[in-house]
């Protein structure tokens, strides 16, 4: 079975850190991690894909850091992800059972991923930017945030078609093809042009 987690944006695995990790130990570990990309960008010449890569590892970190030293948005998210999660393998098990609530479970879990990614992506991601202390330690500003929008939603969707690929949304069945009848049709229609 594949990782449930999966798709699943891990602030706390960003960090490297403990789900009980402290407000400290956070903001700590983040400007650790952040003077070590900072460096790393400063050292390598910027392509268009490092260029991505380095905005979206930044984005990542400045958003980490914006939801984990607030013990408000640390545990709306973290409940949020994880009431995902668990809706993802009712929805399944319904499935797989051939419960008739299994439709509502995925119309549910189809909404509620939606919002989950661009609640947790694009916006926390673009709205860490701006906040006071990750602007200073990552010297993030409007050119980032222009070139971050469109790499964020393309994180996004990355994110949501590796969720949606291992979901039981369309049970696909084999052809049933009777070639004697397609070999007679094509028979018949180039007799028809001769």
């Amino acid at each position: 079975m594949e990782n449930r987690e999966d798709g699943y944006i891990d602030y706390f695995a960003i960090l490297g850190l403990p789900i009980d990790a402290k407000p400290g130990e956070v903001r700590k570990e983040y400007r650790r991690r952040m003077k070590n990309l900072v460096c790393e960008i400063a050292e390598v010449e910027i392509t268009e894909e490092r260029r991505s890569r380095y905005l979206l590892e930044m984005a990542q970190l400045n958003a980490a850091f914006m939801i984990l030293s607030d013990s408000a948005l640390r545990e709306a998210y973290w409940n949020e992800r994880n009431g995902l999660i668990e809706l993802e393998a009712a929805w399944c098990a319904a499935v797989e059972a051939g419960q008739p609530e299994a439709e509502q479970l995925r119309r549910d879990f189809d909404r509620r991923i939606r919002d989950f990614l661009s609640r947790y992506i694009e916006e926390t991601m673009l709205d860490a930017g701006r906040n006071k202390e990750c602007v200073e330690a990552s010297n993030w500003d409007m050119a980032h945030e222009r070139h971050a929008f469109r790499i964020l939603r393309h994180y996004r969707q990355t994110l949501y078609q590796q969720i949606l690929e291992r979901l039981p949304y369309v049970h696909v069945t084999p052809p049933q093809v009777n070639w004697e009848e397609r070999a007679k049709t094509v028979a018949a229609i180039l007799a028809e042009r001769n």
